[in-house]
């Protein structure tokens, strides 16, 4: 098992790539603290992992609530001592364009970027206490190539680049490695979002459109995520750090 006797922590747990890397992250043999801000979906993820022989378990918390992130961190440090794995998954597509209202600003950059550099912060301590952690990001081919209609979401995305390089550098002899992965389009619940229409023979159509300039012409499955996060998160990575990976079917090749 490469993660055995681990404590692992995702964010945006409970669906999409998060739930897939939960799952496989416990099959693996670590214990998975599942974080999502559907409390239900979390607990299902969790019932998911026991019923496999795994152990887990589910939090509550609203990512734009940094009293609740730190509050996240020091039950975790109080539980657990040490943290070996941080992924910080969580993210949305957020408003198209722009012309943005303050809100969509505010609520873009909160879950997108703010969200998982101040949890990382909170959460320094555990990782430290590790001996051997690391510290996973989800960015986007969005943050490495540009997005005409998504320019927050490319924003916000291209910022994590830039911040796991520098806390890569920050942690590199603390026993922390920081790395990122860059999904591109990946059959999961926010797949539609993306697309900003609620026709759904539309987004269909659109989808299979967007597949169709993928070299590899389909989206990703969540599983195939989340095997690049179990790479990055066991000791098969233990001289990777400050890279992002591109799973994108070839689109940042082209």
């Amino acid at each position: 098992m490469l993660l055995k006797d681990k404590v692992a922590l995702i964010t945006a747990g409970a669906s999409g790539m998060g739930r897939a890397a939960a799952e496989l992250f416990a099959r693996e043999g670590a214990h998975v603290i599942v974080v999502d801000v559907n409390g239900e979906a979390a607990k299902e993820t969790v019932a998911a992992i026991e019923s496999e022989g795994g152990s887990g378990t589910s939090s509550v918390v609203d990512v734009r609530d940094l009293g609740a992130l730190k509050a996240l961190a020091e039950r975790v440090t109080a539980e657990h001592g040490a943290l070996h794995v941080l992924y910080n998954n969580v993210g949305i597509p957020g408003a198209a364009g722009l012309d943005l209202t303050e809100e969509e600003w505010n609520t873009g950059l909160e879950v997108n970027a703010r969200a998982s550099f101040f949890l990382s912060g909170y959460l320094t301590d555990a990782l430290k206490a590790a001996g051997n952690a690391s510290v996973i990001f989800t960015s986007s081919t969005s943050g490495l190539i540009g997005s005409p209609y998504s320019p927050m979401y490319s924003f916000t995305k291209g910022g994590l680049i830039a911040l796991v390089r520098s806390m890569a550098l920050a942690f590199a002899t603390e026993g922390i490695r920081v790395n990122a992965i860059a999904p591109g389009s990946v059959e999961t619940p926010g797949l539609p979002a993306f697309f900003r229409i609620d026709d759904p023979v539309e987004i269909e159509r659109r989808k299979q459109a967007f597949f169709a300039t993928i070299p590899m012409g389909r989206a990703a499955d969540p599983s195939e995520i989340a095997k690049v996060a179990l790479f990055l998160a066991s000791d098969l990575s233990s001289y990777v750090t400050g890279v992002t990976i591109p799973v994108d079917g070839g689109i940042t090749a082209k």
